[in-house]
């Protein structure tokens, strides 16, 4: 019975990240498959499905979306570090760890914002 918390715990994690991806593989494989019989008896494709079909092209990161995920990691890694200093006072040395913790996402959101300056789709929004 112990052993069903973490097996529970990483297989929430597993669908968590499977389920959506694999519900998006099936819809765009069912698309697929009725633009195939749609061009297969020689129907035009309307406009609609043009756009759609382009609206699920990732575009490039741009500067400003770089920009915005830095600013959200820095965020997070403040935010961590808060929660180390408020817990400091019950556990001395909370404020280390969760400091020490928060300065990962940190890094990675300082790491975006310099990114965001070098990036060259500077004016185009993604």
């Amino acid at each position: 019975m112990e052993m069903l918390i973490p097996i529970a715990f990483f297989a929430m994690i597993a669908a968590i990240v499977i389920v959506p991806n694999w519900l998006k593989a099936r819809e765009r494989s069912e698309m697929q498959s009725t633009l195939r019989t749609a061009i297969d008896k020689g129907q035009p494709m309307p406009p609609e499905v043009i756009d759609a079909l382009t609206k699920t092209v990732k575009l490039p990161p741009s500067s400003i979306s770089d920009l915005r995920t830095g600013i959200i990691w820095i965020g997070v890694g403040l935010g961590l570090g808060a929660f180390g200093y408020i817990t400091s006072y019950e556990w001395d040395e909370g404020f280390h760890v969760m400091g020490g913790i928060g300065a990962i996402p940190a890094i990675i959101g300082l790491t975006y914002v310099v990114l965001s300056f070098f990036n060259p789709n500077k004016g185009q929004q993604s």
